[in-house]
């Protein structure tokens, strides 16, 4: 590192580094702004086809095609199958494919039943009991309100061939020069900050960065290697990462190394967890356990935490100190994404309720009410897509806003809080301390920031966690603070969009669930430290100091990354086999891959 502060030394002796510091500055935003515009645009406007997986023969001859796994049959405009016949009901049957390629039709609820063959569909579920349907295959007849339909599914060959005829990412925007832009940037970042620390930079600092790459395109090239070409969900998660090594090398430069490998392990539950969804039969056995492990986690939380500033968020096993509450999310939305099949038992819903409530109720025990908001609004989101009932929804909010109340009538800590919100300003040197603090340092950066490491705001007391905008608009300026909530938006968007053409309720259900984390906790910390909402000491998802909340965000990235459907776009999502066997396959994935290697150069 001599040579590095010596090259620094002479640099600043001429007077290169104010002027190589003042363009970079303004260079960042730009670079930003590309690579953020560049995923988005990418994700929207790259074409995701439906899926074909089989029709019904109307009695007329016409044909409907089933477009997902899992398929409601009804008079209603929203059924997936929608069938204008006055003997069905709204939502009268649903039929379901499993990994396998295996097909069953349920009743769910119907006025006038469904038969198999003449076989009428007895179980429709119970309270104790979930439905278990009738198995159909090719050319089966199955009846609805009087309505004969003649079943067909898609075969091997059919799926094969029309894997084969849909558009794969890649044409429009070109994955691996967005990749190129965001290496510059992170290039750039490190050069700034080592400008910054001038004789206070360690060797962690640039090394951190020159890893940070090279995990960067490792990982790219592992999915290359899947022959999957699709990387704009973690190209956008990259970026963000790359503003939480800035910050903490500004904050806690002694951490970075730290940091480096909390992220990898990040990428690696990214991964871990991504394979555990690529076999829905895999997932849903694994859904109980994770919530088992959830509640365990947070019933040790109560039982050997300690208080750290007014909360117990903070559990510490074999000298290793996380936030269970950061992992429980991911068991959350696991228990949630119930397959389509389970949505109309109402064993399972009531036992996620159950669930739920308990975590929101151990978050509050601990004080973690900011944590416990989050909780509940995934809980909405997931109530909501799995029953469709607003009154339920309304019913919870009702009864969530009573315990709100109650929560600020026995916890003075949290009314303080609220007594200071929308008033920081009067309260300068009480309640409002940090957010006049963040206002003022992210006014202070303009749009374009004093520069990565000049900030004062970073002695602030948590200005890298719960306060973490301010130091961004701070030192990187306020048009990249912008661009990273853009980046948290854009995820959420992608998933909605993507819920249409997802293979399975599962992932539809996963992916809207993650995404209202990201944005509701990204919300929390955004508008809490500018005085909007109040203060409520969350994290800024993938950019804030914390290993927990690092690896817990790659880990709901995977359920994002599921819904992709895009032909050959996500890793969890299994590419057909030619129906001549693997040999052919092999060759056929080869072809797709160099068709992509076109579309990169």
């Amino acid at each position: 590192m001599e040579w590095l502060r010596g090259l620094l030394d002479q640099l600043s002796y001429i007077e290169i580094l104010p002027y190589a510091t003042m363009i970079i500055r303004f260079i960042l935003p730009v670079l930003a702004v590309i690579i953020v515009m560049r995923c988005f645009r990418s994700l929207l406007n790259e074409k995701s086809e439906a899926e074909n997986w089989g029709y019904l023969s109307l009695p007329n001859g016409a044909r409907i095609t089933l477009n997902h796994w899992e398929n409601v049959i009804g008079r209603a405009e929203t059924s997936d199958v929608y069938m204008e016949y006055p003997t069905l009901s709204r939502n009268h049957a649903a039929v379901i494919r499993d990994d396998k390629g295996d097909w069953r039709v349920y009743d769910i609820g119907s006025k006038t039943g469904v038969m198999v063959n003449g076989e009428k569909v007895e179980d429709v579920g119970t309270l104790l009991k979930p439905a278990r349907g009738l198995p159909i295959k090719t050319g089966d007849v199955v009846t609805l309100g009087g309505v004969e339909l003649v079943f067909v599914p898609a075969d091997e060959k059919s799926e094969y061939e029309q894997a084969k005829s849909r558009t794969r990412p890649g044409k429009i925007i070109k994955q691996r020069t967005t990749l190129t832009f965001l290496t510059e940037f992170q290039l750039l970042l490190g050069l700034q900050l080592c400008i910054a620390m001038g004789e206070n930079l360690t060797a962690a600092v640039p090394l951190s960065f020159l890893g940070l790459i090279a995990l960067t395109w490792g990982c790219y090239i592992f999915t290359r290697a899947l022959k999957r070409v699709a990387f704009e969900v973690e190209t956008i998660a990259f970026f963000l990462g790359t503003l939480g090594m800035s910050i903490t090398a500004t904050s806690r430069p002694a951490d970075i190394v730290r940091l480096l490998g909390i992220l990898i392990a990040g990428v690696a539950a990214f991964f871990a967890i991504g394979w555990c969804l690529r076999d829905l039969n895999r997932a849903k056995k694994m859904r109980w356990p994770a919530a088992a492990a959830g509640l365990l986690l947070l019933g040790a939380n109560i039982a050997f935490s300690e208080v750290i500033f007014g909360a117990r968020r903070w559990l510490e096993i074999g000298g290793f100190s996380f936030q269970p509450s950061e992992f429980v999310k991911i068991a959350l939305v696991l228990a949630g994404a119930a397959t389509l099949d389970r949505l109309f038992a109402r064993r399972n819903l009531i036992s996620f309720i159950g669930f739920a409530g308990a975590c929101v109720m151990a978050l509050a025990m601990i004080n973690d009410f900011g944590s416990a908001l989050i909780f509940f609004v995934a809980y909405l989101v997931i109530a909501f897509m799995r029953s469709g009932d607003i009154a339920a929804i309304f019913l919870s909010v009702g009864g969530a806003g009573f315990a709100g109340f109650l929560a600020l009538w026995f916890r003075p800590h949290i009314a303080a809080r609220f007594a200071t919100w929308g008033s920081a300003w009067e309260y300068v040197h009480a309640g409002g301390y940090q957010q006049t603090r963040a206002m003022s340092a992210s006014a202070g950066g303009g749009l374009f920031g004093v520069g990565a490491g000049n900030g004062w705001f970073q002695r602030i007391v948590a200005a890298d966690t719960d306060l973490v905008f301010g130091i961004i608009s701070e030192e990187l300026g306020l048009i990249i603070a912008i661009v990273a909530i853009c980046a948290i938006l854009s995820l959420a968007v992608f998933s909605v969009r993507s819920a249409p053409h997802a293979r399975s309720s599962f992932y539809v259900i996963g992916a809207c669930a993650a995404a209202s984390i990201l944005v509701f906790q990204m919300m929390l910390n955004v508008l809490g430290s500018v005085d909007i909402l109040p203060f409520t000491g969350v994290t800024f998802p993938f950019v804030s100091r914390g290993g927990s909340s690092l690896i817990a965000c790659w880990g709901l990235l995977a359920f994002i990354k599921a819904a992709d459907t895009r032909q050959n776009a996500s890793f969890i999502v299994k590419t057909p086999k030619h129906p001549r066997g693997d040999e052919a396959n092999t060759k056929w994935e080869e072809l797709h891959e160099s068709d992509n290697n076109e579309f990169s150069r």
